[in-house]
């Protein structure tokens, strides 16, 4: 079963490859997640922004977003520790 789950995951990455434009990545999103799932979403995406500049601490980065401790520290550990790098990866692109 974790086979056809990992095949399913690869699928959706290739879809998002195939998005061209800011509205189809949000209309794509828009059809796959819930409200609360995008909230979610953006939300740690927000917090990885704030953790990447470096200057405010978590109990900051909490009243600024809403996000809790735990969402913010977790965030963190995939920004500094993780070995996917993800997060790093879109904020360098980011930049360019």
């Amino acid at each position: 079963m974790k086979n056809d789950h990992q095949k399913a995951i690869i699928d959706l990455c290739e879809a998002l490859l195939l998005l061209e434009t800011k509205e189809e990545a949000y209309n794509f999103l828009k059809d796959l997640c819930t409200p609360q799932e995008m909230g979610a979403l953006a939300e740690r995406w927000k917090v990885c922004k704030l953790l990447e500049k470096g200057d405010l601490s978590y109990r900051d980065i909490h009243l600024i977003t809403g996000a809790s401790l735990t969402t913010i520290g977790r965030v963190a550990r995939f920004l500094k520790d993780e070995r996917y790098h993800g997060y790093l990866t879109i904020l360098n692109k980011m930049k360019k």
